[in-house]
């Protein structure tokens, strides 16, 4: 199994921790140097358009870690389909993959928040149909030397080549999330990409369904079998050795729960992939969704938090990298 760290760069969104924006940007640096230190496979950022988010360009920042680290790789957590040009985003991961020495993997997805698409001219009504043809233009893009192509949403392209061309030609395994949209689900199944269940609002048994439907596509479509197809998993967590001093962090932070589908910090915990608690809460949370997904290969941890300071959040890498990573690995050492 693949584990790591994710973030949309939500460390100190509480204005009276006093960070600025450099700080909370230096502060993902900083992130990804302890998760490589602490022996996190991954290290993925998100990308968002509105506060308390600090990520609008993943590439950038993905980048400038990549010459601050040697071995943990990169990856999108996501990047928006949607919203940016395929042209523009197979230059820049290109770009990343050099500087990188490979060690680039990718995330897509439409975003959670339709409210930014019209930010974009786009209308919300038709991203999933956005979606889909930008990213069948970005796999052809960087797996053609020269591309012709025309389509609905960007100007068509003659001849036209990619620079720099990727490493390879072929692309590293791509993960895509899609918690809304079956039709993009198929499209994930259809290339043989990963599919990435960030459902973490939500309870394993809510989400079950749309990994089931993503196997059987995949195994429909001749990639392999069901059981073969790669599935990621998201969880945010927030740990102590102490289960009662998480609870107490955790509710001192004031977190938000008015997008959740739960009316108690409790209920969330119970049944969503929130776990506020001690490293066996995580893992036996953990084993819950492995159980209810049928095995997954994947699992990226949010630790972001409204009022967080970054020192917090190097300690939640060190906590689960002690004492929740070696037994993950131990468990899941043929995930």
């Amino acid at each position: 199994m693949e584990i790591g760290i994710f973030s949309t760069g939500n460390l100190a969104g509480d204005p009276s921790v006093g960070a600025t924006t450099t700080e909370r940007l230096r502060g993902l640096v900083r992130l990804a140097q302890r998760a490589e230190q602490a022996g996190f496979d991954v290290f993925a950022v998100g990308e968002a358009h509105k506060p308390p988010a600090t990520v609008s360009s993943p590439a950038v920042l993905l980048a400038h870690i990549a010459a601050v680290t040697s071995t943990v790789q990169l990856s999108t957590a996501v990047s928006l389909i949607t919203v940016n040009d395929p042209v523009r985003l197979a230059e820049d991961y290109a770009t990343v993959q050099h500087l990188a020495d490979g060690r680039l993997g990718l995330m897509f997805g439409r975003g959670v928040d339709p409210g930014i698409y019209r930010w974009y001219g786009l209308d919300p009504a038709e991203t999933v149909e956005i979606a889909s043809e930008r990213y069948d233009l970005f796999r052809r893009l960087w797996s053609e030397e020269s591309v012709d192509w025309t389509g609905r949403y960007r100007p068509p392209l003659e001849g036209f080549t990619v620079v720099p061309r990727p490493l390879t030609d072929r692309l590293p395994l791509v993960w895509q999330t899609s918690i809304r949209t079956r039709a993009l689900v198929e499209q994930t199944a259809r290339y043989g990409d990963g599919f990435f269940a960030n459902y973490v609002f939500f309870s394993a048994e809510q989400a079950a369904p749309h990994v089931r439907y993503f196997r059987e596509r995949y195994a429909a479509y001749g990639h392999g079998t069901a059981e073969s197809a790669p599935v990621g998993s998201g969880a945010k967590v927030h740990v102590r050795l102490r289960s009662q001093d998480a609870l107490r962090e955790f509710e001192a932070q004031g977190y938000d729960l008015s997008a959740w589908p739960y009316d108690t910090l409790d209920e969330a915990i119970r049944h969503s992939a929130l776990t506020v608690g001690s490293p066996a809460q995580v893992l036996d949370k953990i084993a819950h969704f492995q159980e209810r997904y049928g095995g997954y290969r994947r699992q990226l941890f949010s630790i972001d938090l409204p009022g967080g300071t970054v020192d917090q959040m190097l300690e939640q890498v060190d906590l689960l990298g002690e004492h929740v990573l070696p037994s993950l690995r131990a468990t899941y050492a043929h995930a």
